[in-house]
């Protein structure tokens, strides 16, 4: 699987510090890729920008 070293990961302004359940995302003009904070070699996942809107959009409930 490719990794792309340039991409510039971040967590949220809502996670709690201690990386227990917390998911980076890394925006890239066409692509949002999230992957998770413990396994940061693991699965990633990416998302058109607008796909990736649509499910924050859910999660703010």
């Amino acid at each position: 699987m490719h990794r792309n070293p340039e991409l510039d990961w971040f967590k949220s302004s809502y996670s709690n510090g201690g990386g227990e359940t917390c998911v980076e995302v890394a925006n890239t003009p066409g692509t949002i890729h999230v992957r998770d904070s413990k396994n940061t070699e693991g699965p990633r996942l990416a998302f058109a920008p607008a796909a990736w809107a649509g499910f924050v959009r859910t999660q703010r409930g």
